[in-house]
């Protein structure tokens, strides 16, 4: 029987971050030992993780479709310039998808319509 039978719960992360602790893991923290600041207790938990992540260098999932969604809009017209208005549809109706899942999760002001081949150039405008 192993040690993760015996107990009730499965805290697989909690046994990882207890081992990693018991062979040293955890002695060179930066900040380690240090009260944490009052700015950590302020807000709520979701703001804290936006922050932390946001200076952890991690950018949010609607934003990474927001550059996607832009460069999209881009490459739509430089094919519907070199005539290509078939391959544009397509291209639009994938965009159209990306733009409904972005305006799912980014933040309520951030969400924007969606794009048809006649209205490009006002989209780009949009998404910069």
């Amino acid at each position: 029987m192993s040690k993760y039978d015996s107990n009730p719960r499965n805290d697989l992360i909690g046994d990882i971050l207890k081992e990693y602790t018991k062979i040293g893991g955890m002695d060179d923290l930066p900040g380690a030992g240090k009260p944490l600041s009052a700015e950590y207790f302020s807000g709520d938990l979701f703001q804290h993780f936006q922050r932390v992540a946001n200076e952890a260098g991690h950018k949010p999932h609607w934003l990474k479709l927001q550059h996607d969604i832009r460069d999209g809009i881009q490459d739509a017209i430089l094919q519907l310039s070199k005539g290509k208005r078939s391959d544009v549809q397509l291209r639009v109706a994938l965009l159209n998808d990306k733009i409904h899942e972005f305006n799912q999760i980014c933040p309520i002001p951030l969400q924007k319509g969606s794009v048809r081949i006649e209205n490009l150039d006002a989209a780009m405008e949009r998404w910069r």
